[in-house]
């Protein structure tokens, strides 16, 4: 009896230990950032946009929300906003996006073969790196890298868009922390 009392308690130290390296690592990136920046394209078009980022730690993991505002020659404005939890997954410092929830309430991943996108994140270091992958319907695929690199007063965002191996978009830029 007093080893599965022992074992019980083990699994319940290790369910909430995972959680609580997550917290550890996120917390330096924790905070609100906001900047601006021109995002080049493949062909060297610049547009112009304005970046805001807020990283938060929570009870399972992360979550990171941003918010990307196109500034369009005429005036408008097209803002396109994403918030996303992360969750530890049993490999330190990988987090696999819970990005919507099964039958069952638990948050699970998206399915690529469908057209939803497959992300997931890294902590390295003083980077925190969100990767996006889609496949299309003909069966190229598109990933989108997200580095965001801890900096004094802020962090420095660092985004690649590729396409079939070819980066097809770019921005990197300051946010500086609120």
């Amino acid at each position: 009896m007093r080893i599965v009392a022992l074992v019980a308690a083990m699994v319940a130290m290790l369910a909430t230990s995972v959680p609580a390296l997550a917290n550890n690592l996120i917390g330096p990136f924790v905070g609100d950032y906001v900047g601006s920046a021109e995002m080049v394209a493949a062909d060297g078009t610049r547009i112009p946009r304005d970046m805001d980022v807020t990283i938060s730690s929570n009870k399972n993991g992360f979550t990171v929300d941003w918010t990307s505002t196109t500034r369009k020659p005429d005036g408008r404005l097209k803002s396109k906003s994403y918030s996303i939890d992360f969750l530890p997954t049993e490999r330190d410092g990988i987090y696999s996006a819970g990005m919507r929830q099964n039958v069952f309430g638990h948050a699970v991943q998206l399915d690529p073969m469908k057209g939803e996108p497959f992300v997931w994140g890294r902590i390295r270091g003083d980077t925190l790196t969100i990767y996006s992958l889609f496949v299309d319907e003909s069966g190229d695929y598109e990933i989108q890298q997200f580095d965001r690199t801890l900096a004094e007063g802020g962090l420095t965002l660092k985004f690649t868009d590729w396409h079939n191996g070819e980066a097809r978009r770019s921005v990197e830029t300051f946010l500086k922390r609120q």
